[in-house]
């Protein structure tokens, strides 16, 4: 468990770090967001709120999106968000995608690293700021 943790918070760092300089636009609901998490399937369930947020952030970065692309919106007041439902189909590949990640980090990057950073994939790698990674030809 500590290993995963370990690769996951590697991966994050990396995109997290991309974002500390960027001037990233005020998110939505962020008085929401600081309360306790909710359904955490893939980041630990103690993870803090800053951690957390540092991380959605860094998504909302390297896909160029707002918090609406992934989380669905209340019930009882559409204006806000519901980060606890699994109402919207993008969370779900939201999961996948970083649980893709956090293997491919673990079986070929985990000790890959140059002037004593760990240099791991992350959204960004593929992203580029798109919500579809852009694909390109190859040949």
């Amino acid at each position: 468990m500590k290993r995963k943790l370990f690769t996951l918070s590697g991966c994050f760092l990396i995109i997290i770090s991309i974002t500390a300089f960027t001037n990233i636009e005020k998110t939505e609901n962020l008085d929401e967001q600081k309360r306790e998490p909710k359904n955490l399937q893939i980041l630990p369930k103690d993870i803090s709120s800053d951690d957390l947020m540092a991380i959605m952030k860094s998504f909302n970065y390297a896909l160029n999106v707002k918090c609406g692309f992934c989380h669905a919106p209340q019930k009882e007041n559409p204006e806000k968000l519901d980060f606890a439902s699994d109402d919207n189909p993008t969370k779900d590949v939201a999961r996948y995608m970083m649980k893709m990640t956090n293997e491919i980090n673990e079986k070929h990057f985990k000790d890959h690293k140059k002037d004593g950073v760990l240099m791991q994939i992350g959204c960004q790698t593929c992203h580029n700021g798109h919500p579809d990674p852009v694909m390109r030809e190859i040949g």
